[in-house]
């Protein structure tokens, strides 16, 4: 099946909606593409424009955010102000391509005064690199004491497909999600870096779940197959960017980048295998021919597949008050699209439509605030640090 036909079949599926749609095999439900309708009633506050290469945000229990920036530095922002804080002991960042210093994520028990952050990161050269997490302690002024928790194996080369992005679970878990590796003809070992997320020796184009110590999470599904890595969760991933937790049901939620074509939006269960690169709305970049099949028996289809791609990056499930009409729908950055795009779901958590806020840049992060609104942050020089408020004019 060539691309043209590929965006055909999903702009086809867009536009026959919820009830035409025959029912999916395991998770899968309405798989929409094209450009969804923009929808208003909103507009975009500007609280700072003044991050640079804002990658990830997080907010402390007092209110106050930090602000992760690509070339591995860390910012405080208290209303509207912008403090750099010292990292100390940081180990050795690779920021060629997408490498650099990635999401960040707030101890869910830590309180004050002393509060445990944790960062991932490519670290390496270009030569050598890999995803690592770390973890450091916020005293208030500087993120100090910082150790390596966990290191993903084996290592590549480039800087491509790093992942990644941290949520916490229920029961104090914390979800890592890791990058394939790179694009044809990128290599790791005597394999194609993407032929990784299939081989489950390693952590290269999975989800991991950890202790809040780095160390594999007790109870992961895969952990007693023979040769896989025990901290891996599920996998089958090409590049998740986008990553969240529904507080109520448990449920997670995750962005991946396809290749030309292909980003998709996954209802992630332990022990799943999501298909990449067997399954695949999307095709080779050099050939142009697709990559896999559409659907494959034994693998998760998505919930949302999209082409052309709009690049995910950001995801979060929305419970917030200033917008009730928005409550239990996703919200997923889009880098390319310059946009946010709004995944809604009926009763029985099947998509039933998509509904876009034009941003108008890049999108890197999205997060709900502790006050109910979303918050965005732009992928550029001088990132904008933005909050979605109700527009009544």
């Amino acid at each position: 099946m060539q691309i043209s036909q590929l965006k055909c079949r999903m702009l086809t599926l867009a536009c026959l909606g919820a009830t035409a749609l025959p029912a999916l095999p395991a998770l899968a439900q309405v798989q929409a593409s094209g450009e969804p309708p923009a929808i208003k009633g909103w507009r975009a506050e500007t609280v700072t424009a003044a991050l640079p290469q804002a990658w990830a945000m997080a907010w402390l229990p007092d209110g106050r955010m930090l602000v992760t920036g690509k070339e591995g530095t860390l910012h405080l922002v208290a209303a509207g102000k912008v403090q750099d804080v010292p990292l100390e002991g940081l180990p050795k960042l690779m920021t060629s391509g997408q490498g650099g210093l990635l999401d960040i994520a707030i101890h869910p028990a830590d309180k004050g005064p002393n509060i445990r952050v944790y960062l991932t990161m490519a670290n390496g050269s270009n030569s050598e690199n890999r995803t690592i997490l770390v973890q450091g302690v916020f005293d208030g002024k500087k993120l100090g004491g910082i150790k390596t928790l966990f290191t993903a194996s084996p290592s590549k080369s480039g800087g491509q497909h790093f992942g990644s992005r941290l949520a916490w679970m229920a029961d104090g878990t914390l979800l890592m999600s890791i990058g394939d590796g790179g694009n044809p003809p990128q290599r790791v070992g005597n394999m194609l870096a993407r032929d990784q997320a299939q081989y489950l020796g390693s952590h290269n184009g999975s989800l991991l779940r950890l202790t809040a110590e780095g160390k594999p999470a007790p109870g992961n599904p895969l952990a007693t197959r023979a040769g896989a890595l025990p901290e891996i969760w599920s996998y089958g991933h090409r590049n998740i960017q986008g990553l969240t937790v529904d507080a109520a049901s448990g449920r997670v939620y995750a962005s991946e980048h396809g290749p030309r074509g292909g980003d998709e939006i996954n209802r992630i269960e332990g022990g799943k295998n999501y298909g990449w690169p067997l399954q695949s709305f999307g095709a080779d970049y050099s050939t142009r021919e697709p990559i896999g099949k559409t659907s494959v028996p034994g693998m998760v289809d998505p919930l949302v597949a999209w082409v052309p791609s709009p690049a995910p990056s950001g995801l979060v499930l929305y419970t917030g008050s200033a917008f009730p009409q928005w409550r239990g729908s996703l919200f997923s950055g889009s880098l390319a699209g310059m946009d946010l795009r709004r995944i809604v779901f009926d009763g029985n958590g099947k998509v039933v439509r998509q509904e876009k806020l034009d941003i108008g840049k890049r999108v890197r992060d999205v997060r709900q605030g502790p006050d109910g609104h979303l918050y965005v942050l732009t992928d550029e020089d001088k990132s904008a640090l933005l909050r979605i408020v109700p527009d009544k004019s």
